[in-house]
């Protein structure tokens, strides 16, 4: 079984962490309706992806 001969300092523990950290989300503008929507998913809002509408709005 694998066992460290040393401990390992909070130092190199916190820089080997240093990239776990949560990115932003991304957002792109709904070409139809100007909503704020992920990049590549369709609009919550007009129903709208592509330029074409993929799911009947309910207004």
């Amino acid at each position: 079984m694998a066992v460290p001969k040393k401990k390992i300092s909070k130092s190199r523990r916190d820089m080997r962490r240093a990239h776990h950290a949560l990115k932003p989300t991304s957002l792109a503008e709904c070409s139809n309706c100007g909503e704020l929507k992920r990049p590549h998913h369709v609009c919550r809002a007009c129903g709208h992806y592509d330029g074409r509408e993929v799911v009947a709005s309910k207004a």
